[in-house]
């Protein structure tokens, strides 16, 4: 994975030292690119800083965001970051090495770290296209943000190819992709194969499944384009309006 093309993404940090640490952590192993949701107050006060030693311009060109949505819309290929060892399918921090450079298929990759004492949400983990779950001691499972950073900033590092990986041709964004995958949850609820009350469960499974095939740009239009005529379908089924 060429590292310049992995993004950071720390979603509503609760401590401002441990984002300076994270950004320690980043720039000893050759990552630059940090994006925060919800940056905590406090960035600029001297002694938050100070655990940023020598990588106070990681920490100055932080790039704030108000979504997780927004703070990966770029990338290709979206892994969270989870302490929960029985999620199914989950990586571990080498094979996410081992993995991303085929899955983002030349393009980005975006590593999501929770808040330090709740991790992310279910939401958020089922906006991600792979999870990545460290193998701690049961005794003492819990990591702390700059120690989760540099564990998997270390293992992106060592598993850096020399060459450029095969093409596949271009991938779509994480955010094409989103809108690709939102247009068709309204055509799967309009035909009536999603359940109204959770349509989102289903919708998680679909999202890693469409990132496992990397679509193209074209592809995704195709994907939309089926998402609006399946809508249609929908609707003349229910005899609403015939106008597509």
């Amino acid at each position: 994975m060429d590292l310049a093309r992995v993004t950071i993404v720390l979603v509503r940090p609760t401590r401002p030292a441990n984002v300076a640490a994270a950004c320690r952590a980043m720039k000893n192993m050759g990552l630059r690119r940090l994006r925060i949701v919800d940056p905590p107050e406090g960035l600029e006060d001297r002694d938050a800083r100070a655990p940023a030693y020598r990588a106070w311009d990681v920490l100055d060109g932080a790039e704030p965001a108000s979504s997780l949505g927004e703070a990966v819309a770029d990338s290709r290929l979206v892994v969270g970051t989870t302490g929960r060892a029985d999620v199914a399918g989950t990586w571990t921090p080498r094979q996410l090495a081992g993995e991303a450079a085929g899955r983002a298929a030349g393009g980005g990759l975006a590593v999501v770290f929770g808040p330090e004492s709740s991790g992310l949400t279910s939401l958020e983990l089922g906006l991600c296209h792979a999870l990545v779950h460290v193998p701690t001691d049961p005794a003492q499972p819990s990591l702390n943000l700059a120690q989760a950073v540099l564990l998997l900033a270390y293992e992106l590092r060592m598993g850096a190819a020399d060459e450029e990986p095969p093409s596949h041709g271009e991938r779509a964004s994480a955010g094409d992709l989103e809108t690709a995958l939102q247009e068709l949850r309204v055509a799967l609820l309009d035909i009536g194969y999603l359940d109204p009350l959770n349509p989102d469960h289903i919708l998680v499974e679909l999202r890693r499944l469409a990132a496992r095939a990397g679509p193209t740009p074209r592809e995704v239009t195709l994907l939309r384009g089926l998402a609006r005529q399946m809508s249609w379908a929908g609707r003349v089924a229910r005899g609403g309006p015939t106008a597509p």
